[in-house]
């Protein structure tokens, strides 16, 4: 299949080309020319398929002309080794629970797909790609710690972590600060939105570009936002067997860089039998603004008790927008839009916890309560649950006013060392970090 640039259609490249390039030679996203539609048979044996079956498929015909089937089988095998669980909280109400993966956080199926892709492009003859193949990230807390586990190891790539001092909770930064290995954190002296500005710039600095080659691993990249399909199949799957009506489904959705909801759009298209998506948002909502208003207009972040959820400006927008057509109309046929302020956020763990013994973390909590308060009559809603609360415990402890164990899986890292570079803001500190390697 071809991908084609947002900002150019004419400007048209292969899986690899994309998945190496990361954005568009524009700087544009890469968005697929055709989206294949799975036949019906795969709905009708849907429900007694398992998680990695579900998976497989979609993923094979998503990509049914890039990578050699019996490769993406293994590769799907290798991504999707822990269970996605949907719960029932409420009479119409499910959570789907995206967070058992190693950084207990949604992005991890996609990062370690995207770390897997990379590795099979490196052994099918893109080694002079991927010789000096780096891959740059800035992160709030989640996507940095899911790219540097997903990629921990994988030959000839190195892992560096952009993160702003004082704003990640000890378990967000133990995640990634003590791996090591291909791994490099980099605390800056600032904030997320300076980290965000380093990394475009590293990304447009032509003489660094001459010295390294760089690759995104957001959900800007294509191969870690097409495996974020999967988790709207599987809770529909999960729907099924329990003897849930297909044709009424409602899927909310927290949004910080809409890169999930654009996963959720394409599988729609692939047949999906989704009826609509909400697009949840805390105190940074420009899409819900967009939505409302019919004009996009970026903004400062504002810090939230919902960090992963604060972006002012979301690069999958323009991709949303091209996919869609850019009709704002269409759009909102899909599409509605909920805004929920810290306070509401709190309310809802606390409620829902009183209420159920359900524990919600906050930007569980945002898609959970804008779901509630979307919902309509005859509807079947699942809320996204993308990270599990303790990657917040201090903040969940005090909402609850009660302690919340730590899995055992990540105890030990409360003990490890941390191995951090530290630089400035400004984008000579971390320029010169990057020339002198």
């Amino acid at each position: 299949m071809r991908y084609y640039s947002t900002r150019n259609p004419e400007l048209r490249d292969t899986f690899t080309d994309a998945v190496l390039n990361g954005v568009a030679p524009d700087g544009g996203l890469y968005v697929p020319e055709s989206v294949p539609r799975l036949p019906r048979a795969f709905f009708n044996n849907i429900a007694g398929m398992t998680l990695q079956d579900v998976c497989y498929a979609v993923a094979g015909y998503a990509l049914r002309d890039d990578v050699d089937a019996a490769v993406l089988r293994r590769i799907v095998n290798e991504t999707i080794y822990y269970d996605m669980s949907l719960v029932q909280v409420d009479d119409n109400k499910w959570a789907m629970e995206l967070f058992h993966g190693p950084t207990m956080n949604f992005k991890d199926t996609g990062a370690r797909f995207f770390g897997r892709i990379l590795s099979y492009l490196h052994s099918c003859g893109g080694s002079a790609g991927l010789r000096e193949l780096n891959v740059v990230v800035s992160t709030s807390g989640n996507t940095g710690s899911a790219v540097a586990n997903g990629l921990l190891g994988v030959p000839n790539v190195h892992v560096f972590v952009l993160y702003p001092s004082e704003v990640l909770s000890p378990m967000q930064e133990a995640l990634f600060t003590t791996l090591g290995s291909n791994v490099t954190a980099i605390e800056v002296n600032g904030t997320i939105d300076d980290c965000r500005s380093l990394v475009q710039q590293l990304f447009a600095d032509t003489e660094i570009q001459k010295k390294m080659r760089f690759t995104s691993a957001t959900s800007t990249n294509i191969a870690r936002l097409l495996p974020h399909m999967f988790h709207y199949f599987w809770a529909y799957a999960c729907l099924v067997r329990q003897g849930v009506t297909a044709d009424n489904v409602v899927v909310s959705t927290p949004c910080g860089n809409l890169g999930n909801l654009m996963a959720g759009l394409v599988a729609q298209k692939m047949g999906l039998p989704i009826k609509r998506f909400v697009a949840a948002e805390n105190v940074n909502h420009p899409f819900v603004n967009y939505l409302r208003g019919g004009v996009f207009e970026p903004q400062y972040s504002t810090p939230s008790i919902a960090p992963s959820l604060d972006k002012g400006n979301p690069r999958n927008f323009e991709r949303i927008l091209r996919f869609c057509g850019g009709d704002v109309e269409e759009l909102r046929k899909v599409v509605s839009g909920v805004v929920m302020t810290d306070e509401e956020t709190e309310a809802v763990i606390r409620d829902v916890w009183n209420s159920r013994k359900y524990l919600l973390d906050p930007h569980s909590a945002v898609a959970y309560g804008a779901l509630s308060r979307d919902i309509k009559d005859g509807e079947v809603g699942v809320a996204l649950c993308t990270e599990h609360p303790v990657k917040l415990r201090g903040l969940v402890e005090r909402i609850i006013g009660e302690p919340v164990p730590l899995p055992e899986r990540v105890a030990p890292l409360a003990d490890m060392a941390k191995r951090v570079v530290h630089v400035n803001s400004g984008y000579k500190s971390i320029r010169n970090y990057f020339l002198s390697l």
